[in-house]
């Protein structure tokens, strides 16, 4: 059986758009969704389920969440295959120094990863944007927060898309992994 991660866009980040991890756990277990585990507190949910694409799963999960926990929020779902060829694709990590200042953004196709390439006027050097097949990944060696390309990216122009940084990427692929435990990777 396929591994999927889903990945929700804007929870628990200050006090609107609340989703306890125990409750999504609880309700992708209702849909039916096996070996369920969240990591973090910031919407990341992976589960075993069958070979359906990732944006029925995406569908059904978006849908049981504003039915049952109130909440409307975007909602990602990538396969293990999927998440294993974001990672392979992306150049840009062997330069990072710091994964918490390397972003990966995720849509639902091709055509709304497409649409991320309005932040490329944004980019100030040493910052580097790659747009992949798969996600996009910006660089941010100063940080995050003092990057108006990442700005643009986490805000109104990344509104198709929801970013993990490159450390939380790391550990959902290593769970994602055939024969992964439920604990936390190094």
């Amino acid at each position: 059986m396929p591994r999927f991660v889903a990945l929700l866009r804007g929870v628990n980040v200050g006090k609107a758009k609340r989703v306890p991890m125990a409750g999504l756990r609880g309700l992708l277990a209702a849909l039916g969704y096996r070996d369920v585990q969240t990591l973090l507190n910031s919407g990341n949910a992976l589960f075993t389920s069958d070979g359906r694409a990732g944006s029925v799963h995406a569908k059904r999960i978006r849908g049981a969440l504003a039915e049952s926990l109130h909440v409307d929020v975007p909602v990602i779902v990538k396969s293990a295959k999927e998440i294993a060829a974001m990672e392979a694709e992306n150049k840009l990590e062997f330069v990072a120094t710091d994964p918490s200042r390397l972003l990966a953004a995720f849509t639902a196709n091709a055509a709304d990863l497409n649409s991320l390439a309005v932040v490329v006027p944004l980019i100030a050097p040493p910052e580097r944007f790659l747009l992949g097949k798969h996600a996009a990944y910006l660089w941010c060696p100063e940080g995050i927060l003092r990057s108006r390309a990442a700005e643009a990216l986490l805000g109104k122009a990344g509104r198709l898309a929801t970013t993990r940084n490159w450390a939380t990427v790391a550990r959902i692929a290593a769970l994602l992994r055939p024969g992964a435990s439920g604990k936390r990777p190094p």
